[in-house]
């Protein structure tokens, strides 16, 4: 017998090996693995706005009874739930989706409550061993329903669990919350928006199905984005909303704020998933490189209690608008925004506007609630069938008892019970599954009190079920419901323009265009303690009568550039510029704008501002004291030094009175006992900074200076009587405006003349003041009525109503003693 070969391997081999085309089987799989990122990754699904690991997190999370009244659990329990039961990927991926679900700063409206480190716009998260979460309300609010037949159902990875197919979504969360992802060829990317502006436009496309993009943006002007922000230019916005793609630009929300002799841009909320840490970064790059001019820190004071807050300091003579338009320009203030509003519709990758979207959602929650009603009435039916069958055995208790005590069993005792009774099997089972107890009259009457219940219940579902409009007002209905519960006020502001930043050839003279000129202005500082520049040379208007106005106590004419003199009680002057104030039109001079003098610079216990001085001048100005010292100073010759004294002072001695005095002025000097005297300027020979002045008037015991300054011919005098009690009805003051020609002209040091007749009660004067056109104030700054002028030097005065809290010159009519 021969023996047979073996069999050659290599043959067998052979007939194993299959010719494949390369570049097909290179297409095929390259096709399955993009359609896989699609749509089991990177998309969302236009009806519930969720990708399939954040629909899977928040259903998992619900089965596991993790809601809003419960306590959290840890992260790594969910994860591990999701992931060993419907999420195939690995646990980063599900704990970067359940982290995003929880950040305030990326959703509009989170869906996950979260506790712990759960990461910032600068840092990332804690481990999922360090964190816990739950379910938002309004991330519960998604998934309302499920029990109810209302979304379809489909197996898991190994088919050992079902999880929907998409949530019911209560609200359109796409639109709410935004979304972004990348897949194969294809990505997404789509702005938050206001949940109450899109439920009102649901509303509005489900009740008028043929409106326009125009109609629905009267809803939804645009995005809200969760760190508010201010969005520049809304024609990128249109495009998106028409198109699904567009832009826009989002600027941080900042002001300027003078705090004395410091300007800051403060910066309270930042463009949409920027942080304060990179915008710093940015910051210190663009002054490094020399792209930023006009800075000189910037402080991160946020916290918890106050929120984001980025402190950025200008310096002196830099104009905080144009600082701030090259922030804009270099830094992530100013951040741009591309709309993609790429999603699955019906398995399939659509580029959907903003009606496109509300549609797709509406056919989506439309369906959800036909479902829920359908099932409901089913499950209404079925307990109404049962309760009829329990209302006719209740009837004849005894009959179906003894029917099933003579039963052999109970499959007999169910036929018995259905052929006598004429009872259905579902019936004639409840029936044999009642308990005893059940059997009183008390049980029958809300028998009854239940079936008329549903009846009614019955009859509204089917007339919901009945009628589209019927159906559509239950889901105007639940969207007003959820906007009322989850519904905030808008964060982010809408602007129109381009908001583009400075570019060209202004670019290449930043450093010039970020200074402040330096052009003529005028300081001035108000008789309430405030001061102002005005740049140019329009006249300060004359208040309106009865107007909110403050009197101007002192002014000085400068450059913006250039410095002025600020005169203290303690005889100190202070060296500022004007371009650390604000710069005011004309007619706001006196309101509540400019800066209050104290925070301009350090100012001693006591110590208080008098006057302006104009630290240029090479005319001399008068300088008196309230113990009538008097001198006459250059201040041209007072060193470059931020605090110089202008005067020695004596114990106890102040200033109460700084202006410019040229030969030709007559010095006035008021005291506190009624009496006045003026004299000629040039009665007063200059002296050095460093002197102590000579003797002005001759004062009484107890009495003091009042006023002192310097006027022209043709000044008005005003005093105003102090009153020994203030009881209500005592206090108002007697004023009095006299004319300065009234007054006969004396001899310096001697004791002057009486300028107003006290009266009984009165103990002296409160307030006096010289010069042109005198206004009076209260201290809140609004004006007071006085008297005509005119009155005799020696008269007493009229009374007024409201008390003075200042007298200075009405606008117009300042300016140097020759007016």
């Amino acid at each position: 017998m021969t023996a047979t070969p073996p069999p050659d391997p290599s043959a067998a081999i052979a007939e194993r090996i299959d010719d494949v085309d390369v570049a097909s089987e290179m297409q095929d799989s390259f096709l399955e693995y993009a359609y896989s990122v699609i749509y089991a990754r990177a998309l969302p699904d236009a009806r519930d706005g969720l990708k399939p690991v954040q629909r899977r997190i928040l259903f998992q999370m619900s089965e596991m009874g993790l809601r809003p009244e419960k306590g959290h659990v840890k992260s790594a329990r969910v994860v591990g739930d999701v992931m060993g039961k419907l999420h195939p990927h690995g646990d980063t991926a599900i704990y970067d989706a359940l982290v995003r679900l929880a950040q305030p700063f990326s959703l509009r409206l989170p869906l996950v409550d979260g506790h712990g480190n759960f990461g910032s716009l600068d840092d990332g998260p804690a481990a999922p061993r360090y964190t816990e979460a739950r379910l938002a309300a309004a991330g519960l609010s998604l998934t309302e329903g499920l029990d109810e037949d209302v979304v379809d159902f489909v197996p898991n990875y190994d088919n050992s669990y079902q999880q929907p197919d998409v949530l019911p979504a209560s609200y359109p969360n796409l639109l709410v919350n935004g979304a972004s992802g990348i897949a194969v060829g294809m990505a997404t990317n789509m702005a938050p928006h206001n949940l109450v502006e899109v439920v009102q436009a649901a509303k509005h496309l489900l009740a008028h199905p043929d409106a326009s993009v125009a109609d629905l943006m009267r809803h939804v002007p645009g995005p809200d984005l969760p760190g508010g922000g201010v969005i520049v230019g809304l024609d990128g916005v249109r495009d998106a909303y028409e198109s699904g793609r567009g832009s826009f630009k989002t600027r941080a929300r900042a002001s300027i704020e003078r705090h004395g002799r410091k300007t800051q841009i403060v910066i309270t909320e930042l463009p949409y998933l920027v942080g304060p840490e990179r915008v710093i970064e940015k910051i210190k790059d663009g002054v490094q490189s020399k792209k930023l001019q006009g800075l000189t820190e910037v402080q991160d004071l946020t916290d918890r209690k106050h929120g984001l807050r980025l402190v950025i300091s200008i310096k002196t003579g830099f104009d905080p608008e144009a600082v701030l338009q090259q922030l804009y320009r270099y830094t992530p203030l100013e951040d741009g925004f591309s709309i993609n509003n790429v999603a699955l519709v019906h398995g399939k990758p659509e580029t959907l506007g903003l009606k496109q979207l509300l549609r797709v959602y509406l056919d989506h929650r439309v369906g959800v609630v036909r479902r829920r009603s359908e099932f409901r009435l089913r499950k209404k039916r079925e307990r109404l069938h049962l309760v009829e069958g329990l209302l006719i055995a209740i009837l004849d208790i005894d009959e179906v008892i003894q029917v099933i005590r003579t039963s052999d069993d109970s499959e007999q005792a169910r036929s018995r019970l259905q052929s006598v009774f004429d009872l259905s099997e579902p019936q004639a089972e409840y029936i044999l599954e009642l308990r005893l107890r059940r059997l009183t009259k008390f049980s029958r009457i809300e028998l009854e009190a239940e079936r008329d219940e549903l009846l009614g219940q019955i009859a509204e579902l089917e007339r919901i079920l009945g009628s589209d409009a019927a159906l559509h007002e239950v889901v105007a209905a639940e969207l007003d419901e959820v906007a009322e519960r989850f519904g905030t006020p808008r964060r982010t502001a809408l602007t129109e323009g381009n908001g583009q930043a400075t570019t060209g050839r202004a670019s290449a003279k930043a450093a010039v265009s970020l200074e402040i000129a330096d052009a003529p202005t005028r300081v001035v500082m108000s008789a309430t303690g405030r001061l102002v520049r005005v740049d140019g040379e329009e006249p300060i208007p004359v208040p309106a009568r009865r107007s909110r106005h403050d009197a101007i106590r002192s002014t000085i004419a400068t450059t913006t550039r250039g410095a002025f003199g600020l005169v203290t009680s303690t005889g100190a002057v202070l060296r500022l510029t004007p371009a650390d104030l604000p710069s005011v039109p004309p007619a706001s001079v006196g309101l509540t704008a400019g800066v209050k003098v104290r925070d301009l610079g350090a100012f001693e216990r006591g110590e208080e501002a008098v006057a302006l001085i104009d630290l240029g001048s090479s005319e001399p100005w008068l300088v008196a004291t309230a113990q009538g010292v008097v001198k006459r100073v250059k201040p041209a010759e007072l060193r470059d030094r931020d605090r110089e004294s202008v005067i020695a002072l004596k114990a106890g001695d102040r200033v109460v009175g700084v202006a410019p005095a040229p030969d030709e002025s007559w010095v006035v000097l008021v005291t506190s006992d009624a009496q006045l005297l003026r004299f000629a300027a040039a009665a007063i020979n200059p002296q050095g900074p460093g002197a102590g002045g000579m003797k002005g008037i001759g004062l009484k015991a107890d009495a003091s200076v009042r006023f002192a300054g310097a006027v022209a011919d043709g000044a008005e005098v005003v005093t105003v009587t102090e009153a020994a009690e203030t009881l209500a009805g005592l206090d108002e003051p007697r004023v009095k405006v006299s004319s300065l020609e009234e007054f006969p002209a004396k001899g310096r040091g001697t004791g002057g003349v009486q300028a107003h007749r006290l009266l009984k009660g009165e103990v002296g004067l409160a307030l006096a003041w010289a010069g042109p056109s005198p206004l009076a104030v209260g201290a809140d700054g609004s004006q007071r009525q006085l008297p005509p002028g005119g009155a005799p030097r020696a008269g007493s005065g009229v009374a007024i109503d409201g008390a003075i809290g200042a007298i200075g010159a009405i606008g117009a009519r300042l300016g140097t003693p020759a007016d």
